[in-house]
Formats: structure tokens, C-alpha cells, sequence
């Protein structure tokens, strides 16, 4: 674990995959073709704390939602790229455009798609329901599945490495 904790201090940017990572995996849709997604809502106040201890987060996601456009926007998160069939394009325009090298960036995803940005990132993390070659690649995996807190956990792993975790938690125990 000290490995990973070494790993995520150097995080300057977490970029997230929605569906299985945000999500269950699940996708709805009802008779209009309307597309419906559930959040869970601690991983949302988990990556608003996360940017208010001074990281930066994007998404890259492989298909297109008005549902994703409009959580992200609640949740504050410019950095939203959708639509990404080959998710390295996008990867290579966030590195740009922070500044950044690999190592200080931290991935999280779940399926086979996320593999080649995941390969190349200073901390590559699954959920614990993502997929078997997934997790063979990644340096950390979660407790918690896709869209059931994980991203909750990530966000406050970076937050103790980093040693903003008891800072950030204090201020609810005033």
C-alpha cells in the first residue's frame, strides 16, 4: 500500500470513465430513447472535495450523454471529453493543456477501453466489478463497484497521500 500512496502523492489530475466507474454499467433508456444514469452522490461530494484540495479532474468517456454533460456541470468538472472511441487522444490533450507528465496523473476505469490510457499513468486504479484484464493492469483496485462509491474512495486516497484528508474532514467535525 506504501507504493500506492507514493504513487497517488505525486497526483496533480484524476480523469475518470463514466459508465462502470461513475455508474454501475447499467444504461436506461425509456420509450423516448432518453438516456438515464444514476450517480452516486458521494462520489460526487468526494471529486468536489478533491478539487478543492487543488486537483484537477476530467472525464473521458467512450459514448455521448446530455446526462454526463449536465452532472459534470453541477459537479463543477470543465473537462469533459465524450464520444472518445480511442481515449488517448484526449489523455494526450489534458497532459497538454496542464502541463502535466504521466506520472502525476491518476486513471480510473473499469473495461477493456480504458487500457491504453491506463497503461501510461502514474496510478491506474480499477473498481472491484471491473474487468479481470483491467484489474491485471492496474496498480490499485477499489472495494466498492462502479457507480457504488469508488470514486469516493480514489478521491480520498489521493486527499491522505497527500495529507489533506484530515484537513478536509475536520471542517464537518466543527
Amino acid at each position: 500500500m506504501q507504493e500506492i500512496l507514493s504513487k497517488a502523492t505525486k497526483v496533480r489530475l484524476l480523469i475518470c470513465d463514466v459508465d462502470g466507474v461513475l455508474t454501475n454499467g447499467g444504461l436506461f433508456f425509456g420509450d423516448d430513447g432518453q438516456e438515464y444514469k444514476a450517480f452516486h452522490s458521494r462520489d460526487g461530494h468526494g471529486m468536489k472535495m478533491l478539487q478543492d484540495c487543488g486537483i484537477d479532474i476530467a472525464i473521458i468517456t467512450g459514448r455521448t450523454s446530455n446526462v454526463v454533460k449536465y452532472r459534470m456541470k453541477n459537479l463543477g468538472i470543465e473537462h469533459l471529453y465524450q464520444g472518445q472511441k480511442d481515449k488517448t487522444q484526449a489523455f494526450n490533450e489534458l497532459l497538454e493543456k496542464f502541463n502535466l507528465n504521466t506520472e502525476q496523473v491518476a486513471y480510473v476505469g473499469d473495461d477493456v477501453v480504458d487500457l491504453p490510457v491506463m497503461t501510461k499513468v502514474g496510478l491506474a486504479i480499477t473498481v472491484a466489478d471491473g474487468h479481470e484484464l483491467v484489474k491485471q493492469h492496474s496498480h490499485w483496485c477499489t472495494i466498492n463497484g462502479g457507480g457504488k462509491g469508488a470514486v469516493r474512495e480514489v478521491c480520498e486516497l489521493i486527499m491522505k497521500a497527500q495529507n489533506k484528508y484530515d484537513e478536509m474532514m475536520n471542517q464537518y467535525l466543527q
